[in-house]
């Protein structure tokens, strides 16, 4: 399943916004890279290692990457070539709107970024996450981390990283991953129909060799991630979009997408859903919606 670079820079902003609101502690993860800055002040010592997947063009390290502070060396993996090549660009962009540091980097396919407190090595990949799995990095990551990707996989893939993260002992960060809710204002009685063509569209084949969890994602990972002996935290990164507060585009896109998803899912509904997409066009200036999204962070024994 592919995204476009202008559908990753519209919804930037708005989980951004989710995850400043999320309440999940990451103080077990900012302690690691203080631990391993510590333990590492010799010459030569090793920053902290994360894994990144599903990267886009780097949101998650954006969002990330300054709140744990400290030396980082990002691995950051795709499989669409497009978001990758705009990756540099993006992380250029980015860092010179933050006025941030960007020193000379070591190869034509890594970044080194340098903020106050932090500094990041960053590197990208192109593989596939279902082909290609067993050849990433894991060995040697201290975190395995993904944005807005947990709802798009199978059972069966989901085992496999959790497998893979297990060995590694590394820790996990899922964030923004969706959990079912979808509360549209002002509401209207086709709604409820709506969301479930919609939610059924979600645990649809998303490319990872079976049926995608959507909203289970995340109780299916904790339930097989405290069998593994991890501690987990969760918390709630909503979606806040509405048209007053410039949200507009992003609503207009939403309206869109799901009446294709519940179109694809039901061509007999094509009634109700061409009528409820003309409804909420027409209530775009006074419309808001709220989108459910839990962030996970796991931690594995002993840490």
């Amino acid at each position: 399943m592919s995204f476009s670079p202008e559908w990753l820079a519209l919804r930037e902003p708005f989980d951004r916004a989710a995850r400043e609101a999320s309440s999940l502690d990451l103080q077990d993860l900012q302690d690691q890279v203080a631990t391993a800055a510590g333990a590492g002040a010799g010459e030569g010592a090793a920053p902290y290692r994360v894994l990144d997947l599903g990267c886009g063009t780097g949101a998650n390290l954006r969002a990330l990457a300054p709140r744990l502070r400290g030396r980082q060396r990002w691995h950051l993996v795709d499989h669409d070539a497009r978001l990758l090549a705009a990756l540099p660009r993006v992380m250029g962009d980015w860092a010179q709107t933050h006025r941030l540091k960007t020193p000379p980097p070591e190869s034509a396919d890594s970044l080194r970024i340098e903020g106050p407190d932090w500094g990041v090595e960053l590197s990208w990949q192109k593989a596939d996450l279902v082909q290609e799995l067993d050849t990433l990095p894991f060995e040697g990551s201290q975190l395995v981390t993904s944005s807005a990707l947990l709802d798009l996989v199978s059972a069966s893939w989901l085992a496999a990283l959790l497998t893979k993260v297990h060995e590694a002992n590394a820790a996990l960060l899922c964030t923004l991953t969706v959990d079912g809710r979808i509360e549209w204002q002002p509401a209207m009685p086709s709604d409820a129909q709506m969301a479930k063509l919609f939610g059924a569209h979600q645990h649809r084949d998303k490319g990872f060799g079976g049926p995608a969890l959507g909203a289970d994602a995340v109780p299916r990972a904790v339930e097989r991630l405290v069998a593994l002996g991890y501690r987990c935290v969760q918390a709630g990164s909503d979606w806040q979009v509405a048209a007053a507060a410039g949200g507009a585009r992003m609503l207009e896109r939403m309206v869109d997408g799901h009446a294709d998803a519940a179109l694809e899912q039901d061509p007999g509904a094509r009634d109700l859903v061409l009528t409820w997409r003309l409804q909420r066009l027409v209530q775009m200036p006074r419309s808001s919606l709220q989108v459910g999204h839990m962030d996970l962070l796991a931690m594995p024994a002993g840490r």
